[in-house]
């Protein structure tokens, strides 16, 4: 073992999981450097600060290795420290400091005061929505929200972020300005659950009010919302999605199932017929609306003919985006007192069957974007290509617009009039007009 270096202390986070850690992870950073720390965003550093993710299997599975890996590190004296904070520290605490005792400390979601103590930092109360952002220029996650209060069964997020807590009107519309002086000029908006903004605060739901006083920011030109619950739906969201131009024709809505069984297991507050007329209702509103959705295979108790229910009704809605998720048997949720009695296999396979269900589905309705122009952001250049997208899509999980750099010169960040000339199931090929 070599003895610690004298060198200024490097410190190295490391975000997994979702975009909420990524937008924790950069309020850690944001305070780091006001406290005149040097911080990097996963690359080299003496000392490292994992953001962990708890949320289901495979997330847990890549958060332990993770940290098993720069725990090794250490050990060989290639760094000095590794400090775990996030979900999964939050939920398995005692369990992980006796499985790994030679990380320096881990600390749970809501503990980031004590995280700065112990680099050395203090927590800055002023700094309201100041930090280092870690995507792409153009465009930023903007949490409004942490924790939920839903009942889902099969969730372990209220055990490892707690109850809802919406962040006031006005520190959101100061935090986007500050993004926006940075240059960022598409808002994501995030939170467990987007519907339920306000309650606490204002006692009624306020996310329509909210997205009113962020389409006043100058700077900002797409604001994208993510995470809907459809239980309690406010419609006046639409109104205000269909009156401003700044707001994204797109609503990530996760729906997990469609049949009245499940859906009443999963203690989602809603039915079958609920939750179409809901779709029917949003396409009615704003024709032009991408929804992506997310859905789970495998809950306890999922029969054959439930699954067949569920493909029926994905080839129906015709959903623009979707995701899908084999079940994770979670403890201590209300779920984890049922069977888990789908087999891994057929779980994976019935996620195979919707994913290629929705992959036909998404190769139509891009053909019928040939020949059309679209405004695309681009954000960034790959090999021989521009990366962009449209305001139906998402960063990450949704469709791309790749337009040959070889041909055309265009620059990250900048909004561009896009023809589409060719089209995948998942990606677009286009030339600026």
């Amino acid at each position: 073992m070599r003895t610690k270096s004298l060198k200024k202390n490097k410190i190295n986070v490391v975000t997994l999981g979702c975009s909420k850690n990524v937008y924790d992870s950069e309020v850690l950073m944001g305070q780091l450097r006001a406290n005149n720390k040097e911080v990097v965003h996963e690359q080299e550093g003496n000392v490292v600060v994992i953001n962990t993710c708890g949320f289901i299997d495979n997330a847990k599975e890549q958060s332990i290795n993770t940290i098993l890996d720069f725990a090794q590190k250490k050990e060989e004296g290639l760094i000095d420290k590794v400090f775990v904070t996030g979900c999964l520290s939050e939920r398995y605490k005692p369990d992980l400091e006796k499985e790994i005792p030679n990380v320096d400390q881990y600390f749970g979601t809501t503990e980031l005061p004590s995280l700065l103590k112990a680099l050395g930092a203090d927590y800055k109360h002023e700094l309201i929505g100041e930090r280092l952002t870690t995507t792409p220029k153009n465009y930023a996650y903007l949490k409004i929200a942490e924790g939920c209060d839903r009942p889902c069964s099969f969730c372990a997020i209220p055990l490892m972020r707690g109850k809802h807590k919406s962040t006031p009107i006005e520190n959101l519309v100061k935090e986007a300005q500050n993004l926006a002086k940075d240059g960022v000029k598409e808002l994501i908006l995030i939170a467990q659950d987007l519907t339920y903004y306000g309650l606490d605060l204002y006692k009624k739901r306020a996310l329509a009010d909210l997205l009113k006083e962020l389409v006043k920011v100058e700077g900002i030109e797409w604001i994208r919302l993510h995470y809907a619950f459809p239980t309690g739906f406010p419609l006046d969201v639409l109104d205000v999605m269909k009156a401003e131009p700044k707001i994204c024709n797109y609503l990530d809505i996760p729906l997990q199932h469609i049949s009245d069984d499940l859906l009443k297991s999963m203690r989602r507050g809603t039915t079958h017929q609920k939750t179409t007329d809901l779709i029917y209702k949003f396409r009615e509103i704003v024709p032009e609306m991408a929804i992506r959705t997310t859905l789970i295979v495998g809950y306890p108790g999922e029969t054959e003919a439930h699954f067949e229910e569920l493909k029926q009704w994905v080839k129906e809605m015709r959903f623009e985006r979707l995701g899908c998720f084999t079940y994770s048997h979670e403890e201590n949720t209300h779920a984890y007192n049922l069977e888990d009695d789908v087999p891994q296999e057929v779980k994976q396979e019935r996620a195979n069957q919707i994913m290629e269900i929705q992959s036909q589905i998404s190769w139509e309705l891009n053909q019928q974007k040939i020949d059309k122009v679209f405004k695309c952001v681009i954000d960034r250049k790959e090999g021989n290509f521009f990366i962009g997208r449209t305001e139906f899509d998402s960063p990450d999980v949704d469709n791309e617009v790749l337009i040959d750099a070889t041909q055309f010169y265009l620059k990250t960040g900048d909004f561009v009039d896009i023809k589409i000339t060719a089209a995948e199931d998942f990606d677009l090929y286009g030339i600026p007009v």
